[in-house]
């Protein structure tokens, strides 16, 4: 993986896998603010109350992380980790996805029936196997997240998803769109929903998901009390996702290396006048 220095799920990323990384979070960025997206910063960690009122530890407890802060006084880690008796409690909880700071943001709020964001933020998962940059404990993810009526996170996720397929088809990257669920509509209505119409889509290269459109109907809106409309209706929400380091590995296993990847990339950009 050229100069890349990958151990234990995290990567660290050389000059040209870095440049690689960059020029596409980059673009993503652009397909997102030159639809009229506001660009917001979240931190990797929030309080764990908060993702606990996104069903995080109920959906995904088995990829889920926490972290806390350390007694004194200490004497250090032994073979590699701390005991009970060293950490504090675990307060705070490390986001699996980059959308949730969107809805925390809007928490208790009314927004416009048409509100876009994007933001890049670092993910952790705790997988049962890591596998260069196809799978890692800490990744970064691009989202351009839909929030107000429905019909704009359709629209949204309609427009992104056709400007996807036609960027991997330029980029030379065999790509299988596939169906899948979403644990965030498991039990009740929604899951029936779900069975009828599917709510995620996934854009896998070699059997991995480098990229995703996701509806996730009003479940956001109810959560996180996000309301649009003058008679305060619960907002619809809806995202689309970017895993940046699996694009780069995807490129690089493609194309031979980095640099040749970058070079495809801003020859994709230059075709479609995104340079």
């Amino acid at each position: 993986m050229g100069s890349s220095r990958i151990t234990g799920g995290l990567a660290i990323l050389g000059p040209s896998e870095a440049a690689l990384l960059r020029l596409l979070d980059d673009t993503f960025r652009r397909w997102g603010t030159d639809a009229g997206a506001g660009e917001i910063s979240a931190p990797p960690v929030y309080p764990v109350d908060d993702l606990a009122n996104l069903d995080l530890y109920v959906n995904f407890p088995h990829l889920a992380l926490v972290a806390g802060g350390l007694r004194t006084p200490t004497s250090g880690p032994a073979k590699g980790r701390f005991t009970t008796e060293q950490a504090a409690e675990p307060h705070l909880g490390l986001s699996t996805a980059t959308c949730f700071a969107a809805y925390l943001l809007y928490q208790d709020t009314r927004v416009p029936a048409d509100t876009l964001v994007t933001l890049v933020n670092r993910c952790f998962r705790k997988e049962t196997h890591f596998d260069g940059l196809r799978r890692l404990l800490s990744f970064q993810m691009r989202e351009i997240v839909a929030i107000g009526s429905f019909e704009h996170t359709q629209s949204v996720i309609a427009r992104y998803r056709e400007r996807i397929e036609e960027f991997l088809g330029r980029l030379s990257l065999d790509v299988e769109v596939q169906a899948a669920t979403d644990p965030f509509f498991q039990g009740g209505a929604r899951a029936l929903l779900q069975r009828l119409e599917p709510v995620k889509y996934e854009f896998q290269v070699d059997g991995v998901a480098i990229a995703s459109v996701n509806t996730h109907r009003n479940f956001f809106g109810e959560r996180c009390r996000i309301t649009v409309g003058e008679d305060d209706a619960v907002a619809f929400t809806g995202c689309v996702a970017f895993g940046l380091e699996r694009w780069v590995g995807a490129l690089i296993d493609r194309h031979g290396g980095a640099q040749q990847a970058l070079t495809r990339v801003e020859q994709a950009l230059r075709a479609t006048g995104s340079a």
